[in-house]
């Protein structure tokens, strides 16, 4: 499979993930992705809004910002390494709604071989 097609896997991996942690309270708003490294990792930063609107998603938004840094993930060959709300938008009127920014950085799962003596 070619990176190009792996990393939109990872994307929509990821974005069912969240889906399932607010209980599908929330709509993608947007979701970018770059690639990341380090000298030791790679991986891909991801940035999503999402949105919780209408009666009783706010709740589900307040849950969600409470669970996510400390949530952990189950996604193949993909380790979440860090994962935090960026930013919050409330309106209350004419109907309730919060807007969601996280980021979380994947990397991924697995390094090269270790070598012996």
């Amino acid at each position: 499979m070619r990176a190009a097609n792996r990393a939109r896997g990872d994307g929509a991996r990821l974005r069912e993930a969240l889906m399932r942690l607010c209980g599908h309270a929330a709509s993608v708003l947007s979701h970018e992705e770059r690639p990341w490294s380090s000298i030791t990792f790679t991986g891909c930063r991801h940035v999503l809004t999402l949105e919780f609107a209408g009666n009783g998603t706010l709740e589900a938004a307040d849950r969600f910002i409470t669970e996510l840094e400390e949530h952990e993930f189950s996604l193949p060959r993909r380790l979440v390494a860090d994962a935090r709300i960026t930013s919050v938008d409330q309106v209350f009127a004419p109907r309730p709604r919060v807007v969601v920014t996280c980021d979380l950085l994947l990397l991924e799962d697995g390094g090269p071989p270790v070598s012996s003596p």
